[in-house]
């Protein structure tokens, strides 16, 4: 079978066999047959090819020795009521065509005629230049096409025809019949939503009156409807095939597109014809490559009809719609819509089914990048489905979208602890594993997420001084800290592990002697703008001082003390967090930096008072005077109301405004 060609056409090669020279006998081909362009010669060396090489059962080989055929796949079959009892003859159109001119019958049975003619490739061309036969054609379809959907049905089924193959778009052009058709289609759907409108109207009033005579009715509105239904999408199938040939062109598609060819196909979609849906879908998907397109086809809930068709018992029609749905799901707002309307447990059901499941999880894997849909996944078989994936097939034989949508997946929390629930082993298994890819020379990047990973285990168990030593990872930690030794990720990756290995108390002290406080304080200046990195360093001095050894080296051996103070009032509130905390800490075991934080949070929120009451007397239109003592108001405030009269503060102040101790989450 050949997508060059529209209708059964054969062509016999004779001369085929394993030592025939397909080039040469593709151009030979091309040559002879005036109905294939030269472009097409490309096409016709494979299709020869596949002949030569395909394996066949005995049967089909001898017919092979018979004759080699090249047809089209996409052939509109004769509609119901189409057929004539007797058989065309080139020579005689001219007799059809006088049959144009005559009754709605006659007019008929003419361009029946006329049709079965059209219908074998080798007439198109006298047909082509017979003038009068397509001007009579094209005056009739222009004038009649509302009073007879067969006569419309038939004619533009010949122009259907020459649309098949590119070199006749031209004569269908001419005659402004893709124009037409529009027409055609635009109205048609206009006369069923009036057909619907009626026979709701007859089922309402048989619901509230139930009488027999309304019942029959009833019945018979319904079977008028049907038969109506049936011819009218015979006329929309053969309307919408000729209009998608003709989208070949793109400028013709612009035209369309300007005349709301998409609005009209997508109400198409309503119906339940399913060659009619196959052929419409089709169109779609051409159609919604171009963002013009898309955009149109988020206006008219393409997403709510097609989310009906999936699942479907039409294998063409379910695999057609799929794909229409991944070329839509680069759109963050039709992935939304496509969650909205229940798609996610019905795509997530397509991935049991071998020949959809590829397609079905390319749209997952979009819907899963955005963060608002992630933790939908939990409610579905998705994440069950994906892993049985990944224990099923070997390293080189898993797809790149399972990975990607696990790896999409595992961002959001729930999802991450169902796929914890669902693996058999235990992270601290690989724990080795990935700190000897640490020390490889790896790529940075595989580097990078073997580092990550293991900075993100806090399992309580687990030996990290064991970990460093037999790794030796100490070294490398401290060599990576320093500024512009890696990509900026790497080196976070680094503090957030030193973060996490500085809770063990062994492996805190043996990173404080290998001098990675003070790598940190250069690092933090450095990256004193960076907010990430300055909350994962701040972190890290907060591990070290729950330790008596890492909390003397850090208090009396390093500035950190004094920039955690000047970070105690940064515009974030986690560094805040952290800051205040740390602090806390050591202010309770070293009194002199005791009394230095003290005081710093005195004067900053003495500060803070003292803007206040500036910013009032700007405010006010005199100066802010105090008449005397009792008049004045007084600076500082106990936690029992007013300060004493000499100025002295409560003891408790200190205690009452530093910020209590609270659960400190990894910010990594």
């Amino acid at each position: 079978r050949v997508s060059l060609l529209a209708s059964y056409l054969y062509i016999r090669v004779k001369s085929l066999s394993p030592s025939t020279d397909v080039v040469a006998l593709a151009k030979k081909v091309v040559d002879e047959c005036k109905l294939i362009p030269q472009s097409r010669l490309p096409q016709v060396e494979q299709l020869l090819y596949y002949l030569q090489n395909r394996k066949s059962s005995p049967v089909e080989g001898k017919m092979e020795k018979k004759e080699k055929r090249i047809v089209k796949p996409r052939e509109l079959t004769p509609f119901e009521g189409m057929e004539l009892n007797e058989e065309a003859s080139i020579t005689r159109v001219d007799e059809y065509v006088e049959l144009l001119y005559e009754g709605i019958p006659e007019k008929i049975r003419g361009s029946s005629l006329i049709l079965q003619l059209a219908r074998n490739p080798d007439n198109l061309e006298e047909l082509l230049h017979n003038e009068a036969a397509l001007g009579a054609l094209a005056r009739v379809l222009r004038e009649d096409w509302k009073q007879s959907v067969e006569l419309a049905t038939i004619i533009i089924y010949i122009f259907f025809c020459f649309s098949s193959f590119s070199q006749f778009h031209g004569v269908v052009s001419h005659y402004k019949i893709g124009a037409l058709c529009m027409s055609v289609v635009e109205h048609e759907l206009k006369r069923h939503d009036v057909w619907r409108e009626e026979l709701r109207k007859k089922n309402k009033a048989y619901i509230l009156l139930y009488n027999g005579s309304l019942r029959r009715d009833q019945d018979k509105a319904l079977r008028k409807y049907q038969g109506l239904l049936a011819k009218q999408e015979q006329l929309l199938r053969v309307s919408l095939y000729l209009l998608l040939n003709l989208a070949e062109d793109t400028r013709t598609e612009l035209k369309m597109r300007n005349k709301n060819i998409v609005g009209l196909l997508v109400k198409v979609l309503d119906r339940d014809d399913e060659e009619l849906l196959v052929l419409v879908v089709s169109f779609l998907k051409k159609l919604s490559i171009f963002l013009e397109n898309k955009n149109d086809m988020a206006e008219v809930d393409t997403v709510e009809r097609l989310a009906r068709l999936v699942p479907c018992d039409h294998e063409d029609l379910l695999n057609l719609t799929l794909r229409l749905l991944l070329n839509l799901s680069f759109d963050s707002g039709l992935r939304a819509k496509m969650v909205e309307v229940g798609l996610l447990p019905k795509l997530t059901a397509m991935l049991g089914d071998e020949n959809n499941r590829q397609v079905a999880m390319r749209i997952l894997y979009h819907i899963s990048i955005d963060d608002r849909f992630k933790g939908m996944f939990v409610y579905t078989d998705c994440i069950p489905q994906l892993m049985q994936m990944l224990y099923e097939h070997s390293e080189e034989e898993i797809e790149a979208e399972i990975l990607s949508i696990c790896i999409n997946l595992a961002a959001n929390k729930r999802n991450a602890q169902l796929m914890c629930e669902v693996l058999t082993p235990f992270p601290q298994d690989y724990v080795g594993d990935l700190a000897a890819e640490i020390r490889a020379e790896e790529e940075e990047v595989w580097v990078l997420e073997c580092l990550g990973t293991l900075a993100n285990l806090t399992i309580p168990d687990l030996d990290w001084e064991l970990v460093l030593k037999e790794y030796n990872l100490v070294p490398y930690l401290k060599d990576r800290l320093k500024p512009g030794s890696a990509e900026d990720d790497l080196i976070l990756e680094v503090v957030i592990m030193i973060g996490t290995v500085s809770m063990d108390d062994a492996c805190a002290a043996m990173l404080a002697k290998s001098g990675i406080i003070p790598a940190l304080i250069e690092l933090l200046n450095a990256q004193q703008e960076d907010d990430e990195f300055v909350c994962q360093i701040v972190y890290v001095f907060y591990q070290m001082v729950f330790h008596q050894a890492t909390r003397d080296v850090i208090i009396k051996d390093t500035q950190a003390p004094a920039y955690l103070i000047d970070l105690m009032h940064d515009k974030n509130a986690e560094i805040r967090k952290v800051c205040d905390n740390t602090l806390d800490i050591i202010a309770e075991y070293d009194e002199e930096w005791g009394r230095k934080i003290q005081s710093e949070k005195f004067r900053f929120h003495n500060n803070q008072w003292l803007e206040m009451v500036e910013s009032r007397q700007a405010d006010e239109s005199e100066p802010y005077l105090y008449d005397n003592d009792n008049d004045r108001t007084d600076l500082f405030y106990s936690a029992d109301g007013i300060t004493p009269a000499d100025g002295s503060v409560s003891p408790d102040f200190f205690s009452d405004l530093q910020p209590q101790n609270g659960d400190l989450h990894h910010t990594g």
